[in-house]
């Protein structure tokens, strides 16, 4: 089986027996592929049972390769020892390849390998004024400009992930409400609200701008490309990255969700009620926004102490 045919029936087993959301399939079938083709480069697929007769050591050496080469993280690299995993086990489990060997299934050669402990880091969020420079720097003269202004501010009123705002559809999205029907993990559906501020630029974009790039095209989509087709995760991303370098800030786009969190904390909402909005199934996943900027503290700590003023200035 070529590496095309072979990654198309994992796709397919993920979705139809795992139960894979379309957006995690896609996300396996690409770190497979990324896996093949690294075993390609390294001349580990000579024979049709290649894939077979991988074993504990070829894929610690991948891994390897993922830190050392591409810089992942300790959550990236237990996320890839997940989806090795779930390939191997299909592997075994569809009998792709006939056992060769006394070392057990293609699952079992790679049974023991660990995946790391990702470390509990805080979110990163916006200081304070960045997003009203980054908004500001958004040419909204242009039609692509409304439109890109109508998602980050629809983003970080609303706190979507991205994937989320991809998906959004016409009648999934009241502006007189400021409210939208959005489907997150697991394809679990929720309402968010956005602000009066957002619901300008919405209304903006689908009275003004829609228009011009649908045309003739029915789409369901809220968020379409200059071509009238709905908008790619990767496409949104492509121009919050060149957005951020034109105003010398370090963030991604996920960041605008983070600081949405944290603001609403900081504003006294509380944690059930942000838990609710940004769609987590578990508690302890939000309260890692209960974080109070240090900068904070330490204003805090000045104003209680005033003799640290002494100290400092000594």
């Amino acid at each position: 089986m070529d590496k095309q045919a072979l990654l198309k029936q994992y796709y397919s087993h993920l979705i139809a027996l795992e139960r894979k959301a379309p957006l995690t399939a896609d996300t396996y079938r690409f770190e497979i592929r990324r896996f093949l083709d690294w075993l390609d480069e390294n001349n580990l697929t000579a024979d049709k049972n290649a894939h077979n007769t991988v074993g504990f050591a070829d894929v610690t050496h991948y891994l390897d390769s993922r830190r050392t080469i591409d810089g992942i993280d300790s959550r990236s690299a237990a996320k890839a020892v997940s989806v090795l995993k779930s390939f191997f086990r299909f592997i075994s489990d569809q009998k792709v390849y006939p056992d060769t060997d006394d070392q057990g299934t293609a699952a079992d050669r790679i049974s023991f390998l660990e995946a790391p402990r990702p470390g509990r880091r805080l979110p990163e969020v916006l200081n304070n004024g960045d997003a009203d420079l980054l908004f500001g720097l958004i040419d909204t003269a242009t039609p692509l400009g409304i439109r890109n202004r109508a998602i980050y501010g629809l983003i970080y009123s609303a706190g979507l992930r991205i994937s989320e705002l991809v998906t959004l559809n016409i009648q999934d999205v009241i502006l007189e409400e400021g409210v939208a029907r959005v489907r997150g993990k697991g394809s679990k559906e929720r309402l968010v609200i956005f602000g009066p501020e957002s619901t300008v630029w919405l209304r903006l974009y689908l009275d003004e701008v829609r228009p011009l790039f649908v045309r003739h095209r029915r789409s369901p989509a809220f968020f379409v490309s200059r071509h009238g087709r709905r908008l790619s995760r990767k496409g949104i991303w492509k121009n919050y990255k060149a957005l951020a370098a034109q105003a010398g800030i370090s963030t991604k786009l996920h960041t605008l969700r983070h600081t949405f969190a944290t603001e609403l904390l900081s504003g006294g909402a509380d944690l059930r009620s942000v838990q609710e909005l940004l769609g987590h199934a578990d508690l302890a996943t939000t309260q890692i926004y209960t974080h109070v900027d240090s900068a904070y503290l330490r204003e805090k700590h000045r104003q209680y102490l005033p003799q640290l003023k002494n100290w400092t200035q000594a």
